[in-house]
């Protein structure tokens, strides 16, 4: 009979003065970052909050500056949870990231059409990306430190997505978005952030649209890749290639939105897309119960590769930031399928480290 756990067992979440925590194990190697929730920028999830002063130094909001969020309705702006974020990042002294200005999905619908549902024109869409981001980025000028200026602009074959954006504007959407967060913040880091960034393809079009940034003097300062990874279908290789790839351009990489699922997935050709969505089927959720030991081990040993990884790359790196916490709170357990649990991130449903957090830890102080 198959033995499962529904607890990951690993060193205590709270160390003793003599041990290290992730962030200061990798001190003076990159940031150590984490995605917040409401909840916790409300300060309702106490024991997730101890575990981000604890172990993270960097944070990024995970939905709330979206604008869809930020901007619901034309010229209303809702500052209050961003707000909270920023603060709690400077009374914790992190370096704070702003998620995300320019984005096709989780943008209001107002953002691209008239009071008759029809698409606005080139210039009224320009403007509307001007106001919308010297608003919000000029709120927190001097504050946060970096901006995910634009996201998921290049789909699989290198081409840019067909988005609002690009059908209403252009390619030139991209080179605006970026001018007009210079100019609301001229000290703000700005990157590029997107996911599939171990596809040859996504990789070849992203370093072909930096390029064109650079050649045109047009400020960006960083390349956010997404850790959206599966197990079923990690390639390292490709991964690699693209941290070594991007960083020859002269910029930063940054991994972010880190998490490793370790359930299948119901196509055969694996996105970050959020879009997606496909039907429950019990086989597509074979842990909901709790986890195997092989299928324990499997993660952690994949887990320490990725870290092992990164730290080769030390000097290319500035930053990988693990999208939530604990597995309690991750997005996979309801992406692309509703009701499914997951076990993607480093601390677990018990808040407590699995046992890949002291093995970091322990590569990190080598």
């Amino acid at each position: 009979m198959m033995t499962l756990f529904i607890l990951i067992t690993g060193c205590s979440a709270h160390q003793s003065e003599t041990e290290k925590t992730l962030k200061e194990a990798l001190d003076g190697k990159f940031y150590m970052g984490t995605a917040l929730n409401a909840f916790q920028i409300n300060g309702q999830d106490e024991k997730t909050i101890e575990l981000v002063k604890e172990h993270f130094n960097s944070i990024v909001a995970e939905n709330c500056m979206k604008s869809g969020q930020i901007q619901p309705e034309q010229g209303v702006f809702k500052f209050d949870l961003p707000d909270r974020f920023v603060e709690f990042g400077e009374k914790n002294n992190m370096h704070i990231v702003g998620h995300t200005l320019i984005w096709h999905s989780q943008a209001p619908r107002w953002f691209f059409t008239d009071e008759n549902g029809n698409d606005v024109s080139r210039e009224v869409l320009i403007e509307r990306m001007r106001e919308h981001i010297s608003t919000v980025v000029g709120r927190y000028k001097g504050r946060v430190h970096g901006w995910d200026v634009l996201n998921e602009a290049i789909v699989e074959d290198g081409s840019y997505r067909k988005s609002k954006f690009y059908e209403i504007i252009g390619e030139e959407y991209v080179d605006l978005a970026f001018q007009f967060a210079a100019e609301a913040d001229p000290d703000a880091e700005l990157y590029y952030n997107d996911y599939g960034m171990a596809n040859p393809g996504r990789r070849k079009g992203v370093i072909e649209m930096v390029k064109n940034l650079q050649s045109k003097g047009i400020k960006i300062d960083g390349i956010g890749m997404q850790g959206h990874l599966n197990l079923e279908s990690l390639n390292m290789e490709e991964f690699e290639k693209s941290i070594v790839a991007f960083a020859e351009l002269g910029l930063p990489v940054m991994i972010t939105e880190f998490d490793l699922t370790i359930l299948p997935f119901p196509t055969r050709e694996t996105t970050a897309d959020v879009g997606l969505r496909a039907e429950y089927e019990a086989r597509m959720n074979p842990y909901a119960d709790g986890f195997t030991q092989e299928i324990l081990d499997e993660w952690n040993e994949a887990c320490t590769d990725i870290f092992r990884l990164f730290l080769k790359h030390q000097d290319k790196i500035n930053r990988v930031t693990a999208w939530g916490v604990t597995d309690n709170h991750s997005w996979k357990n309801n992406w692309p399928i509703r009701g499914r649990t997951d076990y993607p991130l480093l601390f677990d449903r018990d808040y407590q480290p699995k046992p890949v957090v002291q093995t970091i830890i322990e590569e990190a102080s080598k």
